[in-house]
């Protein structure tokens, strides 16, 4: 290992200088000159939040127990250091070895949320890696993007080399052998990247053109050359036993956000619910086995001395062997005084006998996401959730001694009227009723209900992919309309209204939908000085309205305007598994409040049936 690049002094003189030393413990450190490929992997935001991604953990992991393959991290320096890196010209390193990432053959960055995208481009500069793809040389990384916004990489297509659109275990590993040949070929930088192309699910956007009609929209989208496949298709694990999983999870010096082990159980969900991007592109549901994750439970807690465990899923309540799971984990768990986590329950599948045992050790407050304040709303939405469901699932909680019970739901979304928004202080006040209807003796104290609204945010594939979003001033509207109603309740101080910021939301809309002309915007408002955009103490939307408008882009185009049925999107030459002509029917639906069936009652014919593995009804069908 290398002389650090910080010396004390500049460590002193930072947040939270133990972001940038390494050293924890359960870290991989491997001889550069021992291996064939070397990826400085990336989560473009502070420590602690990339650290709480599983999925960091996971391709560490995987890409660390290849022998050829060497894998370090690197995560955004926050804006203290930023400066000192700027003014020292102190190049970014990974904290496993303190090398320069500039240094290794692959810098992979994972793209969890829109809002990162500036900080992508500070990781490049900081890096000393051209912004463009097109200016890089021989002597750079490829730049690889994954994860959820590579469903629509269009908006940072010219910053990356190519884009993994899938589950990484896949085909990550074919990917590398082909790294290895090249090099061992002598081939270009070009020729990779050319035949990188041809590896199911690799997205090399330098190979593809875009053209556009006169009112903006996208004309044709194809490849550049004969060979080139048309469509980059996802990639899927099929079987979710076949993939390895972490045994020693790196354990951070400082309190992370996620401050616990993740056990991922499932992937996948059979809901359908119309505004949700991962409840379409991880189709089918896909389970672990009960005896995996009680081995895979074991040898994490006892590699981490972690004392909480969370059973990481979209909707933890379907897994098919909750029951005899939560038996094995709470045997293992109780006696050691480590607490169980189930983050995604569903208030309809709410069972109090399970909800009692798991948090003997560590009482919590219950979250639950009704979305909508209305039942109507929520048949519009596809969540499949009655307001009956939510009564009897709060008692539920109430009895079983719980009193703070936390409410998520949106506000804008298609076909929202007042009666939906005033729903939302309405449910709550029926709840906090039923609480004070309970004998005083058998309460657990004074009731904490809060209640939070994000921004209705329309994604890619998605039935809501065609939807308009409100403007921030409609949005901002409608959350004073809600706070202004709240205070009217009669049980109002038992009850606490939050809201998302406006402004983060309408820009998320424009990365979300966005093509390829976005990128000048967000290079633009780089080059102002925007940087980590989803910190709200960070944001600023004056130096995105002003870049906006340097740029000759309206907004507006991305976020307001409802699409035509048959609009070319700028995300459809990816094949994500469900096929456009379902959303399109799941629209016209929700047009009309009707609600369809969830995967476990009836096939919808959505398309995921072709993966084969987990458990998919469709495929079922067919057999």
């Amino acid at each position: 290992m290398r002389e650090p690049f910080l010396s004390d002094d500049i460590l002193l003189s930072v947040e939270k200088p133990a972001r940038y030393i390494g050293n924890e413990i359960n870290i991989t450190r491997k001889d550069p000159g021992s291996v064939d490929v070397e990826i400085a992997m990336c989560f473009p935001d502070v420590y602690e939040i990339g650290m709480s991604h599983i999925g960091i953990q996971i391709l560490y992991d995987m890409f660390n127990k290849r022998d050829d393959v060497l894998c370090e991290r690197v995560f955004s320096p926050w804006t203290d250091l930023d400066k000192i890196m700027r003014e020292k010209k102190i190049p970014l390193f990974t904290l496993e070895t303190q090398r320069p990432v500039k240094e290794f053959d692959f810098l992979g960055i994972t793209i969890q949320y829109e809002m990162c995208y500036t900080n992508i481009l500070q990781v490049l500069d900081l890096s000393g890696i051209p912004l463009h793809a097109s200016e890089r040389t021989e002597e750079h990384p490829i730049v690889i993007g994954g994860g959820p916004c590579t469903y629509n990489p269009e908006p940072i297509a010219e910053f990356f080399d190519m884009f993994y659109i899938g589950e990484g275990e896949v085909t990550y590993d074919l990917l590398f052998d082909l790294y290895k040949e090249c090099r061992k070929e002598g081939a270009s930088r070009k020729d990779f990247l050319r035949r990188a192309s041809a590896v199911p699910g690799i997205y090399v956007p330098s190979l593809y053109q875009v053209s556009y009609n006169e009112d903006g929209t996208v004309k044709e989208f194809c490849a550049k050359e004969e060979g080139v496949p048309a469509t980059v298709e996802r990639q899927v694990v099929r079987e979710m036993d076949d993939i390895s999983f972490i045994d020693r999870p790196i354990v951070p010096f400082i309190k992370v956000i996620q401050d616990r082990t993740a056990l991922e159980i499932m992937r996948g969900c059979i809901r359908g619910c119309r505004f949700c991007q991962a409840g379409c592109v991880y189709r089918p549901k896909r389970e672990h086995s009960v005896s995996y994750l009680t081995e895979c439970a074991e040898k994490m807690l006892k590699a981490t001395g972690n004392d909480e465990i969370s059973l990481s899923s979209l909707s933890s309540s379907d897994y098919s062997g909750l029951k005899e799971l939560l038996d094995h984990l709470i045997a293992y768990t109780k006696e050691r005084k480590i607490n169980i986590s189930l983050p995604s329950l569903r208030i309809d599948s709410f069972s109090l006998d399970i909800m009692s045992e798991i948090q003997d050790v560590k009482k919590s407050s219950l979250t639950f996401a009704p979305e909508a304040g209305t039942q109507r709303l929520r048949d519009v939405i596809n969540k499949g959730i009655t307001e009956e469901e939510i009564m009897t699932g709060s008692m539920s909680a109430f009895h079983g001694g719980w009193n703070r019970v936390k409410f998520y739901f949106m506000l804008g979304l298609p076909g929202e009227t007042e009666e939906d928004r005033k729903g939302i202080p309405e449910l709550c006040e029926k709840v906090a009723e039923a609480y004070y209807d309970i004998p005083k003796e058998d309460r657990n104290g004074r009731l904490k209900i809060t209640a939070s609204s994000s921004f209705f945010v329309p994604k890619p594939f998605t039935p809501f992919q065609w939807a308009s979003m409100c403007n921030a001033g409609e949005y901002l509207d409608r959350a004073h309309f809600v706070k202004d109603t709240f205070r009217t309740m009669t049980n109002f101080k038992s009850m606490r209204y939050e809201y998302h910021d406006a402004d983060v939301s309408i820009l998320e809309g424009v990365f979300a939908r966005g093509d390829r002309k976005i990128a000048k915007v967000i290079e633009t408002a780089y080059r102002k000085g925007a940087l980590y955009d989803s910190w709200s103490d960070c944001f600023d939307p004056v130096k995105w309205d002003d870049s906006f408008k340097e740029c000759g882009t309206d907004p507006e185009f991305y976020t307001i305007r409802e699409r035509k049925a048959d609009e070319k999107f700028p995300w459809d030459f990816i094949d994500a598994g469900v096929t456009k002509t379902f959303l399109l029917k799941e629209w016209e639906k929700s047009k009309k409040a009707l609600i369809t069936e969830n995967c476990s009652v009836a096939c919808q014919g959505c398309g995921a049936a072709k993966y084969g593995g987990g458990i998919c009804f469709e495929n079922k069908n067919q057999i």
